[in-house]
């Protein structure tokens, strides 16, 4: 009788946890088969629990995410549907229509950019994309990231130092290079014109590292805890900005064992982190 009952309660409790009731705690310290039973069924329930929480925890972010990328598409795209709209007038000045064109060829680039970061982002987040680990020295990786900014920072008359030792990290170079350009935008943007950006990279027992230094006036302190955040604009971000670039490079860097943390100290100071 007492077997009974005791297979009657295990018989409830999956009834409970089928119904969704995470309440009723079936464990139990005496011996015996049927005790030992409870707590391991209580162990994969539990555990079955915990994931599906974060499965619902995963399909908030992700509905969270679609609004985000909806709404940022949806601005750009509105602004280039007005700008088509005006250049169908034939009464529309020479000089207006060469503007509209160039704002027209400014917004598809920038959608391209957005529609390819997101693409990057999804591919990390769902373990598509294979990052190789080789030999790269910091100074090329520097080199490579610094290429296609060479145009905004003449532009901006800035100077960009770079200082460190020869040094070797184990990371993929196009993707680590991506992570890095996008903390050099960051700075470009952030320091004022004919200012500098210094750039250092080392080691110490425990990582190799890579810091860039803007010449701006810091990281506001209600931003810090948020600039990692997915579409997340600090107070002083340019206008342009959507605020992907940074969670980018994060998630780049932890794809490999790495990180990135910010601070200021005469500025902005980025320092990737590239563990042994």
């Amino acid at each position: 009788m007492i077997r009974n009952k005791k297979i009657a309660e295990l018989s409830l409790y999956l009834q409970r946890i089928t119904n969704g009731d995470r309440s009723f705690d079936i464990r139990t310290n005496k011996e015996g088969e049927l005790s030992i039973l409870k707590n391991e069924i209580y162990k994969v329930t539990h555990a079955l629990t915990e994931q599906a929480e974060a499965l619902q925890k995963d399909k908030l972010e992700l509905a969270s995410a679609l609004s985000d990328i909806s709404h940022q598409l949806k601005t750009p795209l509105t602004a280039l549907g007005v700008m088509a709209d005006l250049l169908e007038d034939d009464a529309l000045p020479a000089d207006k229509r060469k503007e509209f064109i160039e704002n027209l060829h400014a917004g598809l680039s920038r959608m391209e950019w957005l529609v390819l970061t997101l693409l990057k982002l999804a591919r990390l987040d769902a373990d598509a994309a294979a990052l190789k680990q080789e030999n790269i020295a910091l100074a090329d990786l520097i080199g490579k990231a610094l290429s296609p900014l060479l145009i905004p920072i003449e532009v901006k008359e800035l100077t960009v130092t770079v200082k460190g030792e020869k040094l070797i990290t184990a990371c993929d170079m196009d993707w680590t290079a991506e992570a890095l350009g996008n903390i050099l935008k960051n700075a470009i943007d952030n320091t004022p014109q004919g200012g500098t950006i210094a750039i250092a990279y080392g080691e110490n027992p425990l990582y190799t590292y890579i810091t860039v230094r803007d010449g701006g006036p810091g990281i506001d302190k209600e931003d810090m805890p948020h600039l990692f955040k997915r579409f997340y604009r600090g107070k002083n971000a340019n206008p342009d900005s959507v605020g992907i670039g940074l969670a980018l490079s994060l998630a780049v860097m932890r794809k490999q064992n790495g990180d990135i943390e910010a601070e200021n100290d005469n500025g902005a100071v980025f320092t990737l982190k590239f563990y042994y």
